[in-house]
């Protein structure tokens, strides 16, 4: 561990008759570490930073150039490189201890006026309020129970967030459920345009026939009950109604995409981040990346943070499809907008290509789509 804190350096050795000046160079009592020739007249070596001086002086016609540091001597040159960013740090933190343990706002949000007064009462009565400091996350835990003891009857869930310096608080007031009392006579019509594949009626009369096509706005089970062509009465209809309905789908997808891949190098790093601007505090940068960051420091009314990021090097290749293989994508990706808008009891029964066109960089795919769809609507009858 000490050898390595050593400092020392890499050289390059360029001149005639590279072994006389090794030679020479041991006679100096300099301790070569490591020495690799790479023809008669250049060699590289690695030495004590100690003996680089020395070197300089009786290196006569031989040129030398320095390669690298390793110890000591490169964390100091690191150091001295950072130094801009430990100042920065410092005023960061010195602001940040400051302003961070006070509370600048508190925001209840609640749509009934009396319910946010009486919650912002409550909350000052228990110093939450501007300009006093935060609270720890036990306190705040039996501030909220005191405030939901005290108001069972109007404050059903409570809860308060600390965003920076605002607590932000969020309630559910208390509300005896009310039963749905509202019995106004409806039909169940067709919300759009298909051919019927199931129908369930709870109450009302089916009048359409498995297959029948229907139009958006037909009638599918009738609200009125009906005996001898005369209506005997009315009710709310309650049912479900299927059918297969239809989508003519244009989908664009590119002909030469970029594909991103991790290559599974990792490395955790510090960095700060200023407006639109990334500080990042390592030497070594991936190239591309993909990151995970967290908050170290920040503050709201400062645009400034610190954060620490996971970042996953990737390599990034270009991709270019053929017009089959964009048309292939672009069929996935219809079908994948389609079910996307289903819900467990609807499907895609069957799909059908119709045509493709391929203009400058994309193609544009066109397909029909037959869809088993709820189709539910409702009409009041008047």
């Amino acid at each position: 561990m000490i050898e390595k804190l050593i400092s020392k350096i890499s050289l390059n050795i360029k001149g005639k008759n590279i072994n006389r000046f090794i030679k020479k160079l041991r006679t100096k009592k300099i301790e070569i570490l490591s020495i690799k020739y790479k023809n008669k007249n250049e060699a590289d070596i690695i030495i004590y930073k100690k003996d680089y001086q020395t070197i300089l002086k009786i290196k006569s016609i031989y040129d030398i150039t320095e390669l690298d540091i390793f110890g000591l001597i490169k964390i100091k040159r690191k150091l001295k490189l950072s130094k801009h960013l430990i100042i920065i740090t410092t005023i960061f933190f010195v602001l940040f201890l400051i302003t961070t343990n006070i509370i600048f706002n508190v925001e209840v949000i609640h749509s009934n006026k009396d319910i946010r007064n009486i919650l912002l009462t409550e909350l000052e009565k228990h110093g939450i309020q501007k300009y006093h400091f935060k609270k720890s996350y036990n306190e705040i835990n039996q501030i909220k129970e005191k405030i939901l003891n005290k108001y069972q009857d109007k404050i059903e869930w409570l809860e308060i967030e600390e965003n920076g310096t605002k607590y932000t608080v969020r309630v559910e007031e208390r509300t005896i459920p009310k039963k749905d009392t509202n019995n106004t006579p409806r039909n169940i019509v067709a919300k759009k345009d298909g051919v019927l594949k199931k129908v369930i009626a709870e109450k009302g009369d089916i009048v359409k026939d498995m297959n029948d096509y229907v139009k958006k706005g037909d009638l599918i089970i009738n609200g009125e009950l009906i005996f001898q062509d005369k209506v005997k009465g009315k009710v709310k209809a309650e049912g479900k109604a299927f059918a297969e309905v239809w989508y003519v789908t244009k989908t664009t997808y590119p002909i030469f995409t970029q594909k991103e891949e991790k290559t599974g190098k990792t490395k955790e790093i510090y960095a700060f981040k200023f407006l639109n601007h990334t500080l990042e505090l390592t030497l070594n940068k991936f190239k591309t990346k993909q990151i995970e960051e967290k908050d170290i420091l920040k503050h709201s009314l400062i645009p400034f943070k610190l954060v620490k990021q996971k970042q996953h090097e990737t390599k990034v290749t270009d991709e270019i499809l053929t017009p089959e293989e964009a048309i292939s994508k672009a069929k996935q990706q219809a079908e994948k907008q389609i079910k996307q808008n289903l819900s467990k009891e609807e499907y895609i029964i069957r799909s059908k290509y119709l045509k493709s066109t391929v203009k400058e960089s994309i193609v544009e795919v066109e397909m029909f789509f037959a869809v088993y769809e709820n189709i539910t609507d409702y009409a009041e009858i008047r």
